[in-house]
């Protein structure tokens, strides 16, 4: 059975600014869910230069149908040049969650 559920994950340098994009993408009904994880040690390299910094990782809960707004909304809210946002589709869930994913991400006229 295909579901058009996404997990979408996006690291954020700070609690304020995780805290801020996950408030708006729920009130916005842009997500269901944010949840938001306490610290995590990030390695990577950025213009060639190999980096290691903390992070706070935000996993969403949304639909196929909400990623192209949810998207632009991390882009214009998220503090970073290029931020993460990579977006896994989820193959099976608990039809009742994903139902309320659903409910929780209907656009409000």
């Amino acid at each position: 059975m295909p579901v058009d559920k996404l997990l979408i994950y996006c690291t954020c340098p700070d609690q304020t600014s995780a805290a801020r994009i996950a408030g708006h993408l729920v009130e916005q009904r842009l997500a269901a869910c944010v949840s938001m994880t306490s610290p995590i040690k990030s390695v990577y390299v950025w213009q060639d230069k190999l980096e290691t910094s903390e992070e706070w990782l935000l996993i969403i809960k949304t639909t196929q149908a909400r990623y192209p707004d949810l998207q632009q909304a991390i882009l214009s809210l998220h503090p970073y040049e290029l931020p993460e946002i990579i977006a896994v589709p989820v193959q099976q869930g608990l039809p009742a969650y994903l139902h309320w994913i659903d409910e929780c991400t209907q656009q409000q006229d």
